[in-house]
């Protein structure tokens, strides 16, 4: 993993859960209340640079959560928010973790929001829970894994339209 050793992200919910990255290869989440997530990147594949684990890819990623391998379908991550989100299907309920703002991404189960998360795609993750619902170990578990392979949060597709249409013009 990663030379230094980080010290553990104090959840509000879970308390302390290690984020560990090992370059754009790996990815593990761990802490004593919530299950253990590794998702890894095909090595033969190319990493894309943009990314934290180097794909969007589901055929290149394997995502196992106690030594389980779940299904894992990133969007493609085009123009809109929507296209940059992350789906699982994890003990009969469906994950979902999509870009809401420029910094963050929420969290649903089951299409219910629980919370927000926010990473740059590295090892420092933050999580932001609903107070008003019952957040399980595996709702912590995937969301910490999800927004540091992937990031969160994006630009609405307006503001990227007037990016580009403001590069093109002399």
């Amino acid at each position: 993993m990663n030379e230094t050793d980080r010290a553990p992200i104090e959840d509000t919910r879970f308390g302390a859960i290690t984020v560990r990255q090992d370059g754009q290869d790996l990815i593990e989440v761990q802490g004593e209340a919530i299950p253990r997530v590794i998702l890894e990147r095909d090595p033969a594949t190319e990493a894309d640079p943009q990314i934290a684990i180097g794909t969007r890819d589901p055929a290149h990623l394997t995502l196992r959560i106690n030594g389980a391998t779940i299904g894992l379908l990133p969007g493609k991550g085009r123009l809109s928010r929507n296209s940059y989100r992350v789906d699982v299907t994890y003990e009969g309920a469906d994950y979902r973790l999509v870009p809401d703002s420029v910094p963050s991404s929420r969290l649903t189960r089951d299409g219910v929001h629980l919370g927000d998360f926010s990473s740059d795609g590295d090892e420092t993750v933050i999580a932001e829970w609903r107070e008003d619902l019952e957040i399980r170990p595996a709702d912590a578990a995937i969301g910490y894994a999800l927004a540091s392979a992937f990031g969160t949060g994006a630009q609405p597709m307006w503001m990227m339209v007037v990016d580009g249409v403001t590069s093109a013009l002399p």
